[in-house]
């Protein structure tokens, strides 16, 4: 398995980044990262680090939920972003699968998954082609192609959600908490396909993740947030084995587990962000 990025194009960049909620509530403060393409980025961190905020100030969703982007910049191809619809986002190749996978109940599996290609202008002949393309790394979604995607497994809906990602032809996919409520063998099994998408398809990936154990064995690179910031990166075979991720995230410490505030690398880091 890879650990490094595979290319040192970098697709996306977040540079600076502040977001505040209700015009009050500062949730981002400078954030910073880079996503090289062909790469899979993981961002790290418990509830309420601000994974899904940097998520959504990319996909520009923060405005539904009474957010916006302050200060800083989101860079794409070299291009900004930040203020374009989603759908223009999609259309330039960024889409964000969200956290709570948010299936159409009342339509089909097959149906959802042709919903994915809706900005695209291609004809039925494509779509069909990328239809069996999703199906061939979703097997059990052309079982259950005819079933409404509200009585399905969490499981099968996480599946839907990506493959109607996919539908799109991203070259980028933002994929927010996939192992969310999943069995581990579901998440093992989630995580080999985003491998097997990035590896055999070539899309990029930034995926916000709680699971820090599963993330880090399939990303090439991770950035770890605490309280909106990000408080230290690496390549991802390096992260597994600090032993401050070890100690704060695995718990293999005897004086039980730690805030970033006080472990050696952090203060160092907090130099920075100060």
């Amino acid at each position: 398995m890879l650990d490094t990025a595979k290319s040192q194009e970098t697709l996306l960049e977040v540079n600076n980044v502040e977001v505040i909620y209700n015009h009050v509530i500062l949730v981002l403060k400078g954030v910073s990262l880079q996503v090289p393409k062909g790469g899979i980025t993981a961002l790290l961190g418990g509830n309420g680090a601000g994974k899904s905020t940097t998520l959504k100030s990319i996909s520009n969703l923060l405005l539904s939920e009474r957010g916006e982007v302050t200060k800083g910049s989101v860079i794409y191809r070299d291009q900004p972003v930040y203020g374009l619809s989603p759908a223009e986002l999609v259309r330039r190749g960024v889409i964000q699968v969200m956290e709570g996978r948010h299936c159409f109940g009342h339509l089909t599996v097959e149906e959802n998954l042709l919903t994915g290609a809706y900005t695209r202008k291609a004809s039925r002949a494509e779509i069909n082609q990328n239809l069996e393309l999703v199906y061939s790394y979703f097997p059990r979604l052309k079982e259950r192609r005819k079933a409404l995607a509200g009585y399905t497994s969490g499981g099968e809906q996480q599946m839907v959600a990506i493959g109607r990602a996919l539908m799109s032809k991203p070259e980028t996919v933002l994929l927010d908490e996939p192992s969310m409520g999943l069995a581990p063998q579901l998440v093992e099994e989630i995580f080999q396909i985003v491998r097997d998408l990035n590896e055999k398809e070539g899309v990029t990936f930034l995926l916000a993740e709680q699971n820090t154990n599963v993330a880090l064995r399939y990303a090439h690179y991770g950035y770890i947030l605490e309280s909106g910031r990000v408080v230290m990166d690496g390549p991802a075979a390096d992260l597994r084995e600090n032993p401050d991720v070890k100690e704060f995230y695995l718990g293999v410490s005897d004086e039980g587990r730690k805030s970033f505030r006080n472990v050696r690398s952090y203060r160092r880091r907090k130099r920075w962000l100060n």
